[in-house]
């Protein structure tokens, strides 16, 4: 079983987004990980988000990076430019993927301008993990 791990800043959205997706397309071909180079906890419009396209993430936890150090992963994908330059470096064989989605959580505007935000950025993580494990697995 192959195992992947989705860094951001944060481990509060677009990780969190894109652990939920991983999980959905891969089933049991995986496991699936994320976390952030710090902890902000998980935003509650990423669940509310998930939550509209049918994936519940509100038993998702927001980890620091650390804590994975002792596991071998296959793949690393950062989702973030700051999480990228950020990363530690993983003693592993692990290759290693970037994608710099847009962060919802600093939409500004109204609550339905933010919520198309997050819809927006949501379409095009699920997108990007579809490939990923259609391509990968």
């Amino acid at each position: 079983m192959k195992k992947i791990l989705v860094l951001c800043t944060g481990n509060s959205c677009r990780s969190q987004i894109a652990e939920g997706y991983l999980k959905h397309f891969a089933g049991k071909k995986a496991e699936v990980y994320s976390a952030g180079v710090e902890t902000h906890g998980v935003n509650p419009r990423a669940v509310a988000t998930m939550k509209e396209d049918g994936i519940d993430i509100s038993g998702h936890t927001s980890n620091n990076v650390n804590e994975y150090r002792d596991i071998d992963f296959d793949f690393v994908i950062t989702v973030c430019d700051n999480a990228k330059e950020r990363c530690p470096y993983f003693p592993s064989r692990a290759k290693k993927f970037h994608h710099n989605f847009p962060d919802p959580a600093r939409a500004t505007g109204t609550d339905e301008e933010i919520s198309k935000e997050f819809a927006r950025v949501r379409k095009l993580i699920k997108e990007y993990c579809r490939q990923f494990i259609k391509q990968n697995l």
